[in-house]
């Protein structure tokens, strides 16, 4: 006997690993890891980890919804059935959540990953007026961006009030505007011979509401809105840089129905050993005259910790060695950048007296070598010019 696709669903609080009684913040964050662990940028030519995102966003498309939510928990995935693929992804947009996670839309095919997956794009709808959206500048280190972080900031945003739930009164504190009589319209009138002309406009009193505030409510003195402190988490991407933006929905100003978006924007602080460029790394490596001269192997600072480095006989300040694949990763690609050590021979200093006698020693052998040499060169009929 072969079974159908759809009599071998999973639950879908089984395939996000999570409780019934959880939260929607909890859902989003097992969804993220989840999606962090199975996403085709991090399982390039895996079809089953394709397949297994599937089955995760339609998991998580379900139970951050609250209606369809409620839906499957009353009656599992019978309380669905009505739905189609299109109904289930049409309000969430997965192009955002990977944006913010730090990966690619799965395909590239757009605003959501409905696109992506059945080849067809929702329509625009209008909706709401949308509040205003927010900037926080956040301070990041090099090392933050190079392995990527999870940061929590504090935000500040005005809120509806939920005492007064933004009438800014009291219970049974409002009443009907005098001006207006509570139609919140002033009507004018002005006669002209047989002709009546009216002009209707919007009482000033009341601005429209009908309704003026007879008892201020005392959390919000009346305004109908509070500032609130909220903390909220992000992911840093691996190889983001200075001006990098991450969008997260739904955490700007509040509008009419519909919130702004607050946009974090990343400041990379200035590392006290690396120098950025790009996705490359500069690190400046001093050398002792000896090993300069004479060649060796040293141990250079990067990323991941110290690495060997081979210097080869007369090595000259200023010489660059490159080292693959020891920098910052491309951000929401593959690979990395490379790390860049600069040499600077380091000349001694408060040398002793006998330094200062193997050092002149050292030089009459150069002079020496350097006569024989070129007397040499005469026998055998080079010119040294």
């Amino acid at each position: 006997m072969v079974l159908r696709e759809s009599s071998v669903k999973r639950d879908y609080y089984e395939v996000l690993g999570v409780s019934r009684d959880v939260d929607e913040a909890t859902i989003k964050k097992a969804y993220r890891n989840l999606a962090m662990k199975y996403h085709p940028d991090r399982n390039p030519g895996d079809a089953q980890a394709v397949e297994r995102m599937k089955e995760i966003n339609e998991a998580y498309a379900v139970l951050s919804d609250a209606q369809k939510r409620r839906l499957y928990d009353t009656y599992g995935h019978a309380g669905l059935e009505g739905y189609t693929q299109a109904d289930i992804f049409r309000d969430v947009d997965f192009s955002s959540l990977f944006r913010e996670f730090g990966l690619r839309d799965l395909f590239g095919f757009g605003d959501s990953l409905f696109d992506s997956f059945f080849g067809r794009r929702t329509t625009t709808r209008r909706g709401p007026r949308k509040g205003a959206d927010l900037r926080y500048d956040l301070t990041v280190t090099l090392e933050d961006v190079a392995f990527g972080a999870e940061k929590v900031i504090e935000l500040s945003r005005v809120e509806q009030c939920p005492a007064c739930s933004g009438t800014g009164a009291e219970a049974n504190g409002l009443e009907n505007c005098s001006n207006c009589q509570g139609t919140g319209q002033v009507v004018m009138e002005q006669r002209s011979g047989y002709s009546v002309f009216r002009q209707v406009t919007i009482c000033g009193k009341c601005h429209g509401q009908g309704k003026v505030v007879k008892k201020a409510c005392k959390e919000c003195e009346g305004k109908g809105v509070i500032e609130q402190a909220r903390e909220i988490e992000l992911i840093i991407p691996p190889g983001a840089d200075t001006g990098y933006q991450i969008k997260i929905e739904g955490e700007g100003e509040e509008g009419d129905g519909l919130r702004g978006d607050l946009y974090v924007v990343l400041n990379v602080e200035k590392h006290p050993i690396f120098e950025r460029h790009g996705d490359d790394i500069y690190v400046q490596k001093e050398l002792s005259f000896t090993t300069a001269a004479l060649g060796g192997e040293v141990e250079v600072p990067s990323l991941n910790g110290n690495v060997k480095l081979d210097i080869p006989e007369g090595t000259q300040t200023g010489t660059v060695f490159r080292i693959v694949n020891e920098g910052i990763p491309h951000v929401g690609s593959y690979g990395k950048g490379d790390e860049y050590v600069v040499v600077k021979v380091s000349t001694p200093t408060n040398l002793s007296h006998r330094e200062k006698e193997l050092l002149r020693e050292f030089e009459k052998l150069r002079h020496k070598s350097e006569h024989e040499r070129h007397e040499q060169d005469d026998k055998d009929g080079i010119s040294t010019k």
